[in-house]
């Protein structure tokens, strides 16, 4: 089956950015959907954006971004069934809650048609629970890519129980078409492979500040220098969303056991609204554009 056009449900962080990628590295045509119309014209604003940082580094021509644009077609979420009708792909990046990702999966599943393969962006639900709501779930899979979409090479792609070995080798070749290095998933759990081993290490991270065995700042640098990561683990949640981090670190305690539990400031800073750079403030402080 070749792949030519694409839906992207959902315009938020993940949703444009991987819009962005599968119009600019694989040239598919892409419909992007929202609920709101002004998400998807601060959608297009922000890949506009993107796409001219590549323009001015040298990466991509102008003819080359115009033609990147003219590729991406938006269209409110009202509008689904129209839009996915004709689709070879569907991938799912609404926000990280399970009850919101089923009835729009339901949605996609009524009108797709039957040889179309539908994806979810989920970080951490279980694929084969949400494949209960497709009516071809052997069609189904989990292709989970990591912020941001434009420049950062890994995807998953995560097996469900009735997933085919013919769905996970299209995912997979699509994956590579965008530029991506895809790591195969083959056993469906909470979390997959990064989110497990990482949201423990974001937790231990909290848990230390929170009992004040080190302050932000020094936390940060000592993951950055000793670990060589590339930013520390109070940044990085800033970056991920406390909301979405607190969402995933729900899904792996109830599946995996309290190892996994919340430290209560997170829940605090997200019960403040103090979700990190998309509001403004997390652990740090982030300027918001005029």
């Amino acid at each position: 089956m070749e792949i030519k056009k694409v839906a992207v449900i959902g315009a938020g962080v993940m949703g444009h950015g991987i819009a962005q990628v599968a119009a600019q590295v694989a040239k598919f045509d892409v419909v992007m959907l929202s609920r709101s119309l002004s998400t998807l014209e601060k959608a297009m604003g922000m890949i506009k954006d993107s796409l001219q940082k590549f323009h001015k580094k040298g990466l991509l021509t102008e003819d080359q971004v115009k033609e990147t644009l003219g590729r991406i077609h938006t269209m409110p979420l009202s509008d689904l069934e129209r839009a996915v009708s004709d689709v070879d792909l569907i991938i799912e990046t609404i926000a990280e809650d399970i009850e919101s990702k089923k009835n729009v999966l339901l949605q996609i599943s009524k009108a797709a048609k039957p040889e179309s393969i539908i994806t979810t962006n989920t970080s951490s639900i279980s694929i084969t629970e949400l494949a209960s709501l497709i009516s071809k779930p052997e069609r189904f899979c989990g292709m989970h890519f990591f912020n941001p979409p434009q420049l950062m090479k890994l995807v998953e792609i995560i097996k469900g129980a009735r997933t085919s070995d013919e769905t996970i080798n299209i995912v997979a070749e699509v994956a590579r078409k965008m530029g991506k290095e895809p790591v195969i998933v083959k056993k469906d759990c909470a979390g997959f492979i990064v989110n497990r081993i990482l949201m423990a290490a974001l937790n231990e991270a909290l848990n230390l500040f929170w009992e004040g065995i080190a302050e932000r700042d020094d936390i940060d640098k000592a993951c950055e220098l000793g670990l060589n990561w590339p930013m520390g683990p109070l940044k990085l949640l800033d970056y991920i969303g406390l909301d979405t981090a607190l969402a995933i670190l729900e899904v792996l305690e109830k599946e995996l056991g309290p190892r996994f539990k919340p430290n209560q400031i997170l829940k605090q800073m997200v019960r403040a609204g103090f979700l990190g750079r998309k509001t403004g403030r997390g652990f740090y402080e982030w300027p918001q554009p005029a």
